[in-house]
């Protein structure tokens, strides 16, 4: 056995002092390598024998060596930190396994916890874990006297596993077998405008003069879209707040934020990781309103911090078709068997009973409004406080929406614009075309005619509501123009306005022009 000791001693010191070998020669190559007391005995054994231009062929190998040893650096530099990399990705993902697994484990313990809640629930109702309830033969509660009254329906737990709009859903439940409620309104649009500035009053403690509240339902009648400019802290959110507490359906506020770059913000999107719909509140009104004959407001509070025409445009286009039938809206591109009652192939029906109320804080912290809103909004400017004055105390009223369109349209049956207001408006339209080059189109026209029909049954003259029309929607285009190029022309237009209407009339007009020219 000592013999087989020895021989296996000797057979593997061969092996292992050829490594030993290999170790020591990589230890002594990388020690010659940097050895410099080895350069330098070859330089002195030769620099004797060396030329002037020896010398430089000298410098360069040496040159040439350093760039070389620093090579071989840098390389193993780069292998070390790669290793290191490598073996911390490897010790994260062990760490992420680990995790993963403990996470595992924890959804598991949760999904026991579930069933066993669950199984309590079914043995509360009689029944043993797994059973199902027979619907059709349920046991009957026994009364005192030992008689079976009617007992009350048990219904299943709902399973909204496949439902992917949760939000509009509980609005089809809420309002299965709904009968549309007529609230017998008489009342006409110049004692509306009365009754809501006294319910204000009264009971909010806002205060509007009569003026302002007939511009604002007068806007109702021209568009859906109602822009309420002007200085911070005069009531412009407050006039659409108020409006829907008047109406007994609350505003939805939509705080417009500067990130807002698609509709998605106002409808909300499909979220294809739980395969869910993120519904905003606004969708959820619009979905309801399309049960209703009520009137709804949703209020994009300072649209403007974000661009309008980013957000907003596609609601632009939608509500200037011509028919209500094509007030489509494409949520989802297809459809699911549990989806809305209301949603048609991923479609939604935009109602016709909602208005939306815009508004706009001019200053640098906002994007300037486009002409493709400002000519499909009403602006109404709201730059001064309301006097507080004595109100009649007046409580909110349910208001058909299908009534006020009624009142609407009454009021452009009877008050179209006159001959003489036309011409006037057609002189001015040719003036303002020769001298700024500006001009107004069909659509403007068209729902000018609405709003001052409206405001002449809220009140009002035929003579104030062009005025205030035209200072908001025509003359609002001079801001774009060279202010100083045109300001001589300006004392001009105001003298035309003049002769063609008075000079007792048109004073929002004067009023904008002179405004214009300060800015000079």
């Amino acid at each position: 056995m000592d013999t087989f000791v020895r021989f296996l001693y000797e057979f593997l010191s061969v092996f292992f002092s050829g490594i030993g070998m290999i170790l020591m020669g990589i230890v002594n190559g990388f020690i010659q390598i940097f050895s410099i007391h080895s350069y330098t005995y070859v330089i002195n054994s030769y620099k004797k024998d060396f030329s002037g231009p020896e010398w430089l062929f000298v410098v360069l190998a040496i040159l040439v060596l350093i760039i070389l040893v620093g090579i071989i650096i840098l390389l193993i530099y780069f292998v070390i930190r790669k290793y290191i990399r490598f073996r911390k990705t490897l010790v994260e993902q062990e760490s992420l396994l680990e995790e993963v697994g403990k996470l595992n484990n924890e959804v598991a313990t949760l999904v026991q916890e579930k069933e066993d809640i669950l199984a309590m629930k079914v043995s509360q109702l009689g029944l043993k874990p797994g059973e199902k309830p027979n619907l059709d033969n349920k046991a009957k509660p026994e009364t005192k006297n030992g008689d079976t009254p009617e007992a009350e329906v048990l219904e299943e737990e709902e399973d909204l596993t496949n439902v992917r709009f949760s939000k509009l859903h509980a609005i089809d439940k809420a309002y299965r077998g709904y009968v549309v409620k007529n609230y017998n309104n008489d009342f006409t649009l110049e004692q509306l405008v009365e009754i809501f500035r006294n319910f204000a009053a009264s009971k909010l403690r806002l205060y509007y003069t009569t003026n302002m509240i007939r511009l604002f339902i007068s806007a109702m009648s021209a568009t859906r879209l109602i822009i309420l400019q002007g200085i911070s802290g005069t009531g412009k959110t407050s006039l659409a707040y108020a409006w829907g507490k008047f109406i007994k359906n609350d505003a939805v506020i939509a705080s417009v934020q500067p990130s807002w770059r698609d509709r998605t913000e106002l409808f909300g999107y499909f979220n294809e990781f739980t395969k869910k719909f993120n519904e905003t509140d606004v969708l959820k009104a619009l979905y309801e309103a399309g049960y209703t004959d009520d009137t709804y407001v949703v209020v994009l509070d300072e649209m403007n911090i974000a661009r309008v025409e980013y957000y907003f445009a596609e609601m632009l286009s939608i509500l200037e078709m011509p028919s209500r039938d094509e007030w489509i809206v494409e949520l989802v591109p297809s459809s699911w068997d549990t989806d809305p009652v209301k949603l048609k192939n991923g479609k939604l029906q935009i109602p016709g009973n909602v208005w939306y109320i815009g508004t706009i804080n001019n200053d640098d912290s906002t994007f300037a409004v486009t002409d493709k809103v400002y000519d499909r909004a009403m602006p109404i400017d709201i730059n001064d406080k309301g006097q507080v004055f004595e109100p009649t105390d007046t409580d909110a009223m349910n208001i058909n929406s299908s009534y006020l369109e009624g009142l609407f349209a009454k009021a452009k049956a009877n008050h179209p614009l006159s001959d003489e207001v036309n011409q006037k408006i057609n002189d001015m339209d040719d003036y303002v075309i020769k001298h700024f080059r500006i001009a107004f189109g069909n659509r403007i026209v068209k729902q000018m005619k609405d709003f001052v029909a409206t405001y002449v049954e809220c009140g009002g003259s035929e003579v104030d509501g062009v005025d205030y029309y035209i200072a908001r929607k025509i003359l609002r285009k001079f801001e774009q123009l060279n202010l100083a190029y045109i300001r001589d022309e300006i004392d001009g237009f105001i003298d035309f306005l003049d002769k063609s209407f008075g000079k007792d009339n048109f004073n929002e007009c004067k009023e904008y022009l002179n405004r214009l020219k300060k800015m000079v």
